[in-house]
């Protein structure tokens, strides 16, 4: 099967919404880069407020920003499309805002800032992928989608490379850096807003039988809030074992970070269109699901041994574990913008956007629980759900992961 977008990095842009759709995307992630990660540092040093205040507020408003997935379902099955994502940009821009005009020790204001952010974080990935899917089609989708993720991470990596450089500033620091971020999203909203696309569903191309009704997908999405703790496996599992269980120093913490970054940005495209040409999308999700299950193996045997291996044995299986997320990440969503009908993809990808949203904020709880337990509560069971939401995924229906070629 020819796949043009393997060797045509033009054919890639185009493919993923055009040269300014993907200026927006880095200016965005290049200003989300600079804020999240010290979401929590600017509730504590700016705002004065404590951290299990802080770290409540920004929990609360995740979880509340999901609540806003039914209605960008419905907006995106209206055709909207690249007016979605700009309008993702601009709430952050609204919450940005509101985070500067917060007086210190204003909790509410403080919850209120990180909900508008959350809105436009859980907004953003439905509305991308129904941009990607109406411009690209077939397996250039798959790249298309690939190549976003890892543009997104490059821009975030160097974000957050910036803001930890600039911290020795101090509160007026993280002010600035709020500013800048601010003024990105502005910038990435105008951006994505003029590139003017809109989807009309009765004349989207039909592929593989997607004129039907809109599938349930209740496997997929039970399996998905499994497969997306593999997201926080770098940032939340390994640092906790590494520090309380190892008793290595944090740099392996953020070794290990920097790493998992650097190659999702360098393999996640590759390794997504050769997975491409040679299975089915369904295939491919299960075998994400078996390689991060081998992966949190791994980390029980690392884990078991001597205190001068086991850190960098844990850095070793890393490894192996973000090759199960880029197979994951390069499979999931192409497989539900595979499998919707036209009429239905903004509804199917707000469902898939509830569940991932689920599984992130479900994984720091559970992953902070099971690890006093010992290594092999927490691997072990990590292990056998997401074995079994890999068996889920495979036995979920044909018509998932029929090849389009």
């Amino acid at each position: 099967m020819a796949t043009t977008t393997k060797s045509r990095p033009r054919a890639l842009v185009r493919a993923s919404g055009g040269p300014r759709y993907a200026v927006a995307l880095a200016v965005d992630a290049l200003g989300t880069g600079l804020l999240r990660p010290f979401l929590l540092l600017y509730g504590v040093t700016v705002l004065r407020l404590s951290a299990p205040v802080t770290g409540i507020a920004m929990t609360v408003g995740v979880v509340a920003g999901l609540g806003c997935m039914p209605a960008v379902g419905r907006w995106l099955d209206r055709g909207a499309r690249s007016t979605v994502v700009a309008a993702s940009m601009l709430v952050r821009v609204l919450g940005v805002a509101l985070l500067l005009a917060t007086p210190a020790g204003h909790v509410w204001l403080f919850a209120t800032a990180a909900l508008l952010l959350g809105i436009g974080n859980q907004a953003w990935p439905a509305a991308h992928a129904a941009l990607v899917a109406t411009v690209a089609h077939g397996w250039d989708r798959d790249a298309a989608l690939a190549g976003g993720r890892a543009l997104r991470n490059a821009g975030l990596g160097v974000g957050a490379l910036i803001a930890t450089a600039c911290l020795a500033g101090g509160t007026t620091a993280l002010q600035a850096l709020a500013v800048v971020t601010g003024l990105a999203y502005l910038t990435a909203a105008a951006l994505a807003w003029s590139v003017q696309l809109r989807a009309h569903p009765a004349a989207t191309p039909v592929e593989d039988g997607d004129d039907g009704p809109a599938p349930r997908m209740r496997a997929l999405l039970a399996a998905n809030v499994v497969y997306v703790f593999c997201l926080n496996v770098p940032e939340i599992a390994l640092p906790l074992v590494l520090v309380t269980q190892v008793h290595a120093s944090p740099v392996w913490s953020a070794a290990i970070f920097v790493a998992n970054t650097v190659l999702v940005v360098t393999l996640q495209v590759p390794v997504t269109v050769l997975m491409s040409r040679r299975f089915s999308r369904q295939t491919v999700l299960a075998l994400a699901g078996v390689v991060l299950a081998a992966s949190y193996l791994g980390f029980l045997v690392a884990t078991s041994l001597g205190h001068g291996w086991a850190a960098p044995a844990v850095a070793a299986v890393s490894v192996l574990c973000t090759i199960g997320e880029i197979i994951y990440a390069g499979s999931a969503t192409a497989l539900v913008t595979h499998l919707a009908p036209a009429h239905v993809l903004g509804r199917a990808l707000a469902r898939f956007e509830l569940s991932t949203g689920l599984g992130l904020a479900v994984s720091p709880a559970v992953i902070t629980t099971l690890a006093p337990h010992g290594p092999a509560a927490l691997w072990g069971s990590l292990a056998a759900a997401t074995l079994l939401a890999a068996s889920a995924a495979s036995h979920s229906p044909s018509s998932c992961g029929s090849r389009h070629v």
